[in-house]
């Protein structure tokens, strides 16, 4: 029995191996966000300071191992079986729930899922205990109160986060503005000096001040001068400050750098016990039992030992640090969810993550109207000064890849170092999630980064992340729950299948988002090269790029579909019209996609140009879609009639219609020839072959029309139906297929006026 718990024991430290690595993937925006948005440095450079901020809080973060040995569940009243039971359940839930946020680029929270996680799994075992055992309490099984206070911690600290860095922010813009090299003169100097003690104090002092491994005189002479040692530090500092930007110095760049260091120190002393904290209570427990049970089973030995205070080695938190260095260097996981939270908090506009929803719009309207009726509050001249301090037309960018400016990329990292920290020194484990990023959100709206253009995006794209937090609380309670409950009655069975069940997820889940993320980055760089060019030329060029591979893809795309449903109606092959169906959704959002960003490109395009293709422009989405809804047109009634075994379609019908579909398909390989290539020798033979094939078609409708009127209402009246609209639809794709090749031409072409080509 005792080498079954050491294998459990041993694939607890593998997934913990796996949660740091899928959990970092996560949680490296957290500290890497405003350095990377506000490129303050290289990337190489940011990540080596992350890194040695990362390895120092690992090191350090012993203290927060308490919360996974007893800050939920009272061990005292626990059987090794059943903690060994709730540490497996808790890592095989919070892998896979970690796992599929990270998959979908969405941050969640590493805390949030650790704790709702161990009060799922310890909640139905004390359920089962209080049932089986009525002696017991519920309150004797779950410390209720320590769980508490740590999940209004958590929540509180969104709104506390929130509103704190929307006031700074605002405090410090009208000190610095946007155009802060000019009015940072004897300001900088105060401002850095407050940064540098605040983080000084809250990292430092409090965090390596309380360090087991600094002499007891020295955290004792800490802890009597705080005072004093923060006052000298407030003086020197605001001095060196003054003397550096004297020197030329860019003292925001030094305070992100300082405070990527102190917000990735506080990340992993706070964060490490949410990855390694449940498999090294685990190893704990199970050394407990090897050395102290004496004949005792696994049933009836408890694990009164997790209720002291953990001495965790430091070769494994060095080894942590390591892992998470790694992850962080390499995860592309994690590049994915830093680029969610710096496009929802960038100062200017691009494509937006997220459409538009009833709640955001509503939210949006409200404060719009509450901001309006406020303004009245304050004199015009008040108002007028307040406007030139936001005067956004002055911002300093490091370069055109650059989100936002530093002055906000400081003020995140600092604000978010103190709050993080303040929580790990009071071991209370804030989701370092939910303070970075709200923080960045209260910041980018006090910047007015969220315009009448983008606001209900924006609002949108915060609803969705907040939303997925609460997902993520029920998500890992009820899994966790289900999981520890299938594990304690289906024994080791259960528990080694659900061991290969994360395995096999695991796998499947990298290898599908690697062929995903391939796919996505090539449709995306095109779009973020034009966003991060300021020369209306070359973005008229790139747009012209791009447009010419969405019409030529879109092309490309519907004649595939359109064989298929083809194929399908004629084969009775309900599976293929039913996977067209998803196809088509999936297409007509991806091109709501490509349509937004391909406006933001004709904006920011030369003007004379953009008003003059202005037309075609429109004409060629429309087609776009256009042809999405003619072939869902075409397919709703072939896969209702199929899905329903009715009667096929007749061989004689499918040999009448084959020379169409042949024609179609030459046409539509033509039509896309011509827009990818950009080379439109061919343009009006096309555009002729295509009116005669419309011409033939309506011949045979029309005969088809008359076979319909002799039948006289036979058996086959279904299906005859069914053909018809087949023939009117694909009359239809012609049509559309003539107004994309013919929009394609006149937005692409070289020196043709909008008003000559529609004559033309």
């Amino acid at each position: 029995m005792e080498t079954i718990y050491l294998c459990i024991v041993i694939f607890l430290l593998c997934l913990a191996v796996f949660d740091l690595f899928v959990g970092v993937s996560n949680d490296a925006v957290n500290f890497l966000q405003s350095a990377v948005g506000a490129r303050v440095a290289s990337f190489r450079t940011i990540l080596i300071i992350a890194s040695v901020g990362v390895m120092l809080g690992a090191v350090m973060s012993s203290g927060m191992m308490d919360v996974a040995r007893h800050g939920i569940m009272m061990p005292a009243h626990y059987s090794f079986h059943e903690v060994m039971t709730i540490m497996l359940a808790v890592m095989v839930t919070d892998i896979i729930v970690l796992d599929a946020f990270n998959t979908l680029g969405m941050p969640t929270s590493t805390t949030v899922s650790l704790v709702f996680e161990l009060l799922g799994g310890t909640a139905m075992l004390a359920l089962l205990k209080v049932m089986s055992d009525h002696t017991l309490e519920y309150t004797d099984l779950l410390n209720s109160d320590k769980a508490l206070q740590v999940i209004i911690a958590i929540f509180v600290s969104v709104a506390i986060s929130f509103v704190i860095g929307m006031i700074v922010m605002w405090l410090s813009r009208i000190v610095f503005t946007f155009n802060y090299s000019k009015h940072s003169r004897y300001s900088i100097a105060i401002f850095g000096g407050i940064a540098f003690t605040a983080l000084s104090y809250f990292i430092f002092m409090k965090g390596m001040g309380k360090s087991p491994y600094l002499p007891e005189n020295v955290r004792g002479y800490i802890e009597e001068h705080t005072n004093w040692l923060l006052l000298c530090t407030f003086l020197v500092s605001t001095v060196a400050m003054q003397v550096l930007h004297l020197l030329r110095v860019n003292i925001f760049k030094f305070t992100v750098l300082m405070g990527t260091f102190g917000l990735a120190m506080a990340f992993a002393g706070n964060d490490l016990v949410n990855f390694i904290g449940v498999p090294l209570a685990g190893l704990d427990s199970y050394q407990d039992f090897t050395a102290n049970a004496h004949g005792q089973s696994i049933d009836t030995f408890m694990m009164s030992s997790l209720m002291e205070s953990a001495h965790t080695p430091p070769i494994y938190l060095i080894l942590a640090g390591l892992v998470m260095i790694f992850a962080m260097a390499t995860s592309k996981k994690a590049q994915h969810v830093i680029q969610t939270s710096v496009d929802l908090s960038r100062q200017d506009e691009g494509d937006e993550m997220f459409g538009s929803s009833r709640a955001a719009r509503a939210i949006v309207r409200f404060s719009q109207n509450l901001i309006e009726g406020g303004k009245r509050l304050f004199p015009a001249g008040l108002r007028r000064w307040v406007g030139t301090r936001f005067n956004t037309n002055e911002v300093e960018l490091q370069d055109d890849k650059a989100a936002f400016d530093v002055v906000r990329a400081a003020i995140n990292l600092v604000i978010a170092s103190m709050l993080i920290t303040f929580g790990t020194n009071h071991q209370l484990p804030l989701s370092t999630t939910y303070v970075t990023f709200m923080v960045a959100m209260g910041t980018s709206l006090a910047d007015r980064a969220w315009s009448r253009e983008s606001a209900v995006f924006r609002v949108t794209g915060v609803l969705s992340v907040i939303g997925g937090w609460f997902i993520t609380a029920g998500v890992a309670f009820i899994a966790c729950a289900l999981v520890c409950l299938a594990m304690w009655f289906g024994g080791m069975v259960v528990q080694c299948g659900f061991m290969v069940l994360v395995v096999f997820l695991l796998y499947r889940s990298n290898r599908q988002y690697k062929e995903k993320s391939a796919k996505a980055k090539q449709e995306d760089d095109s779009f973020r090269l034009m966003m991060r060019t300021r020369d209306p030329e070359l973005v008229w060029e790139m747009l012209r790029s791009h447009v010419r591979d969405t019409q030529s893809t879109v092309c490309k795309y519907i004649m595939e579909q359109y064989n298929s449903v083809v194929e399908a109606f004629a084969t009775q092959n309900v599976r293929a019209l039913r996977q067209c169906q998803k196809s088509t959704r999936r297409e007509l959002d991806l091109l709501k996609k490509y349509r937004r960003q391909e406006m933001l490109g004709l904006r920011r395009s030369p003007m004379d140009l953009a008003i003059e293709r202005n037309t075609w422009f429109h004409v060629g989405i429309n087609s776009d879609q256009q042809y999405i809804y003619t072939l869902r047109r075409m397919l709703a009634p072939i896969k209702e009639h199929v899905d329903n075994n009715f009667n096929p379609l007749p061989k004689a019908y499918e040999t009448e219609y084959e020379p169409i579909r042949r024609r179609v398909n030459e046409l539509m390989r033509a039509t896309y020839d011509q827009i990818s290539t950009g080379q439109y020798a061919n343009y009006r033979a096309t555009l002729a072959e295509a009116d005669g094939c419309k011409d033939d078609l309506s011949l045979v409708r029309k005969d088809h029309l008359n076979r319909m009127q002799k039948s006289h209402g036979t058996s086959m009246i279904q299906v005859d139906l069914v053909y018809l609209n087949l023939l009117q639809e694909t009359q239809q794709l012609l049509s559309v297929m003539r107004h994309q090749l013919r929009a394609a031409k006149k937005f692409m072409e070289e020196g043709q006026g909008q008003l000559q080509s529609l004559d033309e």
